[in-house]
């Protein structure tokens, strides 16, 4: 069956960018300055201030259209439900950090009490995540090691062991929270673009397999010290190997059968997921005890200085994790989140979150999952999620033993699937962009080998190597046309496709800037397939023995060629064609030459330079396109089609025109440049192959005279 397609006709003139911009009026903008942006941001008024509290306090704009009826009831089923997960992570996760299980109940309380006023998303629940946890437990065990005194550091005197952790990781946090709030109030939101998604799922299996190998000595019953730096995940396999014939079988039994039931009913959860209101809370009833915690006040600035290096890239880590996660349910919900609000909202929580001992707090996608799937719609069911886990630490701890940790250890194994998994990413990576295939597997390597802090900082280095490599070395092509259109696509993605004789019309697809200037240029000579500025050389080199040869004979045609003996060089060290103005003929340097003059043999007469794609150019690419001179100065026209507006005003204020570079050469589309090229007629008055070579060296003066002919 034919597919009826519609038809378009558009009748108009050939636009050069110089004729379309007599046609028709162009707006030129005037850009605000730094004096401008700062008086703007200085002003206040009544709007404005109404607008930064509601920014400020997000709260106020969803409270404001809050339904009861439609949303009260999910929000507390949401609430409830999450709250049974969040208390059984809180408690896993805290093994992870070094801390009795106690503490990771105080971060699903404390941080949510901020969010729920600072924050923008409506459904990501806030709490631990074990990535986080695992960073500040590299941290913790670093400065206070399981075996070994303690680093020297103020504030430890008199502490047992236990609280000197405890002091560590909510100082980390603290500390982790001042960071994320200055890069909110500076407005540095936007840094989390530069954490792709290919980087953080490389990152977050790597982080997998260090919380699976940290865990592997409550599972079996082992003591192994806490190793940290590089190299720590070889160095505690090693450990865990020299001790696993001391294995507690129970400790092992106990785990295996947790975690066999946990993976399956979270199976059927995933599979029924459709049929169930709620996902079975199946951590609940595995855990049969809790622990009992009192809450202890404050942190120490001491510990600022010894772990400044690591609460950075936490705090990086964390907002990148919860502000992805937010970002998916808000497409979802059709919502917008503010990236730097949800920095000053992290931020306060975890400052407030520390003060209070709880360590650092992002959010969880498996949580989140459950708050938004069993039907929360606003933060209300995040904050009965911490009112269930307050509940838990206040009332029911008298009730409660603690637990066995191979129990939480089996439990923190069971949730790592969901991150275990993403292995699966690098054969589709490999297949489908082997560059982005590069960046998973060095973060992923360099996290597991040199540590997650340093992982990060691996992962950032080679995503942007290959930043640096798709855009040095971009792909270009050469465009064609497709007959009866006025498509132009690359000659080799099609078989029915004309290729203009005489000329070539070159595709850049990046930006042109100091890195990439030379492999334009390169790239360009190869396509053409001859080096302008070599041609010009033979050229000029071939006119000087022409006129040498001539003066032997007549000393009346010295005086005709006088101008080219000269040298060809400008007094900007640049090659120039010799001066032929004063020649009785033309030369064609495409027909057949004398035996004894060589010259490169140049088929092209027009060149298209498409910068559709050009989004900017640096002083570097002004400079080295200025080397488009040589084609013109080989009798190659020269034409740049679809260049942004800005470039050319850029053009323009760089005084790159001149009497060679002329603004005529840019036209507004391809095709407007390639029928320009058409109707350009080419007169040759005369060639080389007209006149015999011998004739040449006899009689000279004859010569001149066919060729004024």
């Amino acid at each position: 069956m034919v597919t009826l397609r519609k038809q378009y006709a558009v009748a108009r003139p050939v636009y050069s960018e110089d004729s379309l911009a007599e046609d028709h009026n162009k707006v030129y903008r005037q850009n605000k300055t730094i004096v401008d942006h700062m008086r703007e941001y200085l002003t206040w008024d009544l709007k404005r201030a109404k607008n930064s509290a509601v920014s400020l306090l997000p709260i106020i704009s969803w409270m404001r259209t809050y339904s009861v009826r439609e949303w009260l009831l999910g929000d507390v089923v949401s609430g409830i439900s999450t709250g049974m997960v969040a208390i059984m992570q809180g408690l896993a996760f805290s093994l992870l950090a070094s801390l009795p299980p106690s503490y990771g109940l105080y971060t699903a309380f404390f941080p949510m009490l901020t969010y729920f006023f600072l924050g923008t998303s409506r459904h990501i629940s806030v709490g631990s995540f074990p990535v986080l946890s695992l960073m500040v437990g590299a941290v913790v065990t670093r400065l206070v090691p399981e075996v070994g005194p303690p680093a020297n550091i103020t504030g430890f005197e008199d502490l047992t062991q236990e609280q000197q952790r405890v002091l560590v990781a909510s100082s980390v946090t603290f500390l982790m929270g001042i960071f994320q709030l200055a890069m909110g109030i500076l407005q540095v939101g936007f840094i989390v673009v530069y954490l792709s998604d290919t980087l953080v799922s490389g990152f977050t299996t790597a982080a997998a397999i260090h919380i699976l190998v940290s865990q592997l000595k409550f599972v079996l019953g082992l003591t192994v010290p806490g190793i940290s730096g590089p190299l720590s995940i070889i160095y505690t396999l090693k450990e865990i190997f020299d001790q696993i014939t001391s294995t507690n079988i129970c400790d092992l039994v106990m785990s295996i059968a947790i975690m066999m039931v946990v993976f399956i009913v979270k199976e059927l959860n995933d599979k029924y997921k459709a049929k169930l209101p709620v996902p079975i809370p199946i951590e609940v009833f595995m855990v049969r005890e809790t622990l009992k915690a009192d809450i202890s006040l404050g942190i120490h600035p001491a510990f600022f200085q010894e772990s400044a290096v690591e609460a950075f890239p936490i705090a990086i880590v964390g907002f990148a994790v919860a502000f992805s996660v937010a970002k998916v349910y808000s497409i979802k919900h059709d919502y917008t989140i503010d990236g730097n609000q949800e920095l000053i909202a992290f931020g306060v929580s975890n400052i407030f979150g520390a003060s209070f001992r709880s360590f650092a707090a992002s959010t969880a996608l498996s949580r989140t999952a459950v708050q938004e799937s069993s039907g929360g719609k606003t933060q209300i069911a995040g904050l009965i999620s911490a009112a269930m886990a307050m509940i838990v630490t206040l009332a029911l701890g008298f009730l409660l033993e603690p637990l066995p940790t191979s129990v939480l250890g089996a439990l923190v194994i069971v949730n790592l699937k969901g991150m275990l998994v993403q292995f699966r990413e690098i054969p589709y990576l490999w297949i489908r962009d082997k560059p982005e295939c590069v960046v998973w597997v060095g973060t992923c390597l360099g996290a597991i080998l040199l540590g997650l802090d340093l992982g990060l900082v691996v992962g950032l280095g080679v995503e942007l190597l290959t930043v640096v490599y798709r855009t040095q070395f971009p792909r270009c092509s050469v465009l064609a046309n497709i007959p009866g259109t006025d498509l132009y696509k690359d000659r080799k993605d099609y078989t029915h496709i004309s290729e203009i004789p005489g000329v070539k019309i070159f595709r850049i697809p990046s930006p042109i800037f100091f890195a990439n200037i030379e492999f334009f240029r390169d790239k360009l000579v190869e396509t053409v397939g001859f080096n302008p500025l070599r041609v010009l050389r033979k050229r000029n080199k071939a006119l000087r023995k022409i006129n040498k040869r001539l003066q032997k004979k007549e000393d009346d045609v010295t005086e005709l060629f006088g101008t080219t003996d000269g040298s060809s060089m400008n007094v900007d060290g640049q090659e120039r064609p010799s001066d032929l103005k004063d020649l009785p003929f033309r030369v064609d340097w495409r027909a057949e030459l004398p035996v004894d003059v060589t010259v490169p043999r140049v088929d092209l007469h027009s060149l298209i330079l498409d910068f559709s794609a050009v989004s900017f150019l640096d002083i570097s690419a002004l400079k080295g396109l200025k080397a488009l001179k040589e084609f013109i100065r080989v009798d190659v026209e020269v034409y740049i089609v679809s260049c942004d507006e800005c470039i050319l005003e850029k053009l323009h204020s760089c005084r790159f025109f001149d009497e060679e570079i002329l603004t005529s050469m840019f036209f507004p589309t391809l095709h407007d440049a390639t029928l320009h090229r058409d109707s350009v007629k080419y007169i040759h008055v005369c060639t080389f192959y007209a006149c015999n070579d011998s004739l040449l060296k006899t009689n000279p003066t004859h010569f001149l005279l066919f060729a004024v002919e």
